[in-house]
């Protein structure tokens, strides 16, 4: 008969990690007596990252005193107490590789269902003082799992846990670990577990995502863990393509359209997509910058726009130095902030440059004389500063059910009210009232910083679903760095200590390069932070894919090797190290 040992819990607490604080929950403490078992935990209980844990399907997580002992052997330790791999229960009996997902215990007077496998992340190896550990628990198949609370009851060390239901489907906590974390995820197998009614919703949909992926025949890769900036790999490297126009869309907006030298067609590329191009300056090393295709889909030439900075490089180099005819190194179109199919009602979003990614959405929409509600809304400073203007409302003209609202922040004395733009002032959610702007519709948002901001808070008043907004951030990604508190926030930079040795590490949307130190880093990713790169982890094992950004070029090397290796074209900056100069999507 399997036996509860030992309840324990833990509330949040901060604590120093390389320099940063973590907000965590992981120390956990055995409870004397007995304890309440409720919906979302158990009493005196919490979580310090309620996105990756706790909630009603990771109300109580488990572990074994058979993986104690595993682990006890493999990383010849002595020191373990109950609560180690931050368990609430410490249980004996129950091992990974017997109990299934859907099966139902009562322990004590409350009664319980398992739902999924831990998904282990940095903070257990912080608790074990061992980095490796979300690897290793995951690719040993001794995860442990999380029970949620079907009675509310009370629990205590000693209690017999006693089986008194189980699901249809039979599958094992290490099956369905195994499932999404290893290289096999076999049709039949992954058609089984989406059949298991007390799996939870995230793996669910993480089993949907490799089912649909090999439906599609869309590639290598994880699709259940790859991050929707992941989704669409393209293979690294760079052609050369010769200018063939240059035109001047407003005060600071240059288009460039591009052709190949031997008229072979480019790639296709995907409404909203972008370009990173290599430019070459005499007086220093390469710079990387990625800019927006805004013109119509075509495979003979690409469009981009650029806005001019006072102070930016790369702009100030393109408009001095760039002639028709010059051949510039481009890659081919990448990115995840895609017009979505389907006959929602679209809203494209945009301020000032931000303009460019939903222009090309824009085009698509009007190549395809789109019979879908389309709202344009846009906020510049003036006319002068207003790029694109009449190319919109060319394109506006085309479909059935379109509508475009402008505005202006500091109109000049020329500009004509009703002609030029709709209103003065910024866009709000009051315009958004005023426009008639669908609450169902897939709305896509590029603009400044600030803009971007304001822009979501308002769109979340005025009651869009946030799996409804798309965003696209220029010059980088959003961040994901579970648990970290109180770090500022810094623009990226060059680290401190660059030499001018070593393999470059070029962060293309970042516009920062650095050297390679491998004394001073144990993969891409610390290289990152140390240039305050937006990056996303959780696992930084290879494992868990949040990291898994574009290769855009070059050539790395793992080391752990991942569970699952990436998307041909794509990287794990959590433990990968650069061969020779490489570039990557961040």
């Amino acid at each position: 008969m399997a036996r509860l040992l030992s309840v324990n819990v833990g509330l949040p607490r901060d604590i120093a990690w390389k320099g940063r604080t973590v907000h965590t929950g992981i120390w956990k403490n055995p409870v004397r007596g007995r304890c309440r078992a409720g919906r979302l935990n158990l009493d005196g209980d919490g979580q310090g990252d309620l996105a990756g844990h706790g909630g009603e399907q990771r109300a109580v997580f488990v572990y074994q005193t058979e993986s104690y002992r595993h682990w006890q052997d493999q990383l010849n330790r002595t020191d373990f107490v109950h609560g180690q791999f931050g368990e609430n229960f410490t249980i004996d009996g129950l091992p990974d590789d017997a109990v299934c997902i859907g099966d139902r215990y009562q322990i004590g007077t409350a009664l319980f269902e398992v739902t999924q496998p831990r998904v282990t992340c940095y903070r257990v190896g912080i608790r074990m003082n061992e980095p490796r550990m979300p690897a290793l628990l995951t690719s040993s198949g001794r995860p442990g799992f999380y029970f949620r609370v079907l009675r509310e009851g009370e629990v205590g060390a000693g209690d017999e846990i006693v089986k008194v239901g189980e699901a249809n489907e039979r599958m094992t906590v290490a099956e369905i670990n195994a499932l999404l974390y290893s290289p096999d995820h076999a049709r039949d197998r992954l058609e089984r577990a989406l059949r298991i009614e007390a799996l939870s919703p995230g793996w669910r949909s993480s089993f949907e995502a490799l089912l649909q992926n090999q439906t599609t025949a869309a590639g290598s890769g994880n699709a259940g863990l790859a991050p929707a900036a992941a989704l669409h790999p393209v293979a690294p490297g760079f052609r050369p393509l010769a200018v063939a126009a240059i035109d001047q869309e407003s005060a600071d907006v240059l288009s460039l359209s591009m052709q190949d030298p031997d008229g072979q067609p480019l790639q296709p590329a995907l409404p909203g997509q972008y370009l990173v191009l290599r430019l070459r300056p005499t007086d220093g090393p390469p710079l990387f910058r990625s800019y927006s295709l805004s013109g119509p889909l075509s495979t003979e030439r690409y469009r981009i726009s650029v806005k001019i900075e006072p102070n930016g490089v790369a702009g100030t180099y393109l408009r001095k130095h760039l002639q028709v005819g010059d051949v510039l190194d481009v890659s081919s179109p990448r990115g995840s902030f895609i017009l979505q199919s389907g006959e929602r009602p679209v809203v494209l979003l945009s301020a000032g440059i931000g303009a460019t990614p939903v222009l090309a959405m824009l085009h698509a929409l009007a190549e395809a004389r789109s019979t879908r509600q389309v709202v344009w809304l846009h906020a510049a400073r003036d006319r002068q500063h207003h790029p694109f203007a009449a190319e919109v409302r060319r394109l506006m003209l085309g479909l059935t059910r379109g509508r475009s609202y402008v505005c202006y922040s500091r109109p000049g004395s020329g500009d004509k009210i009703g002609e030029d733009f709709d209103a003065t002032g910024h866009l709000s959610q009051s315009v958004f009232d005023e426009v008639g702007v669908p609450r169902e519709a897939d709305v896509y948002l590029c603009g400044p910083t600030r803009f971007m901001a304001d822009m979501k808070t308002a769109l979340a008043s005025f009651g869009v679903p946030p799996e409804r907004l798309h965003v696209e951030i220029f010059n980088g990604s959003e961040s994901m760095t579970p648990g970290i508190v109180g770090a500022p926030m810094r623009a990226p930079h060059p680290p401190e200590d660059d030499a001018n040795t070593g393999p470059l590490v070029s962060f293309a949307r970042s516009g920062v390069a650095a050297h390679w130190k491998a004394s001073a880093y144990q993969s891409i990713l610390e290289l990152a932070e140390a240039c305050n790169v937006p990056v996303r982890w959780s696992c930084r094992t290879g494992v868990c894919h949040n990291c898994e950004s574009g290769l855009v070029s070059g050539a790395v090397a793992y080391g752990p090797e991942p569970l699952d290796k990436p998307a041909d074209g794509n990287v794990l900056v959590c433990c990968s190290r650069p061969i020779g100069d490489v570039v990557v999507d961040l």
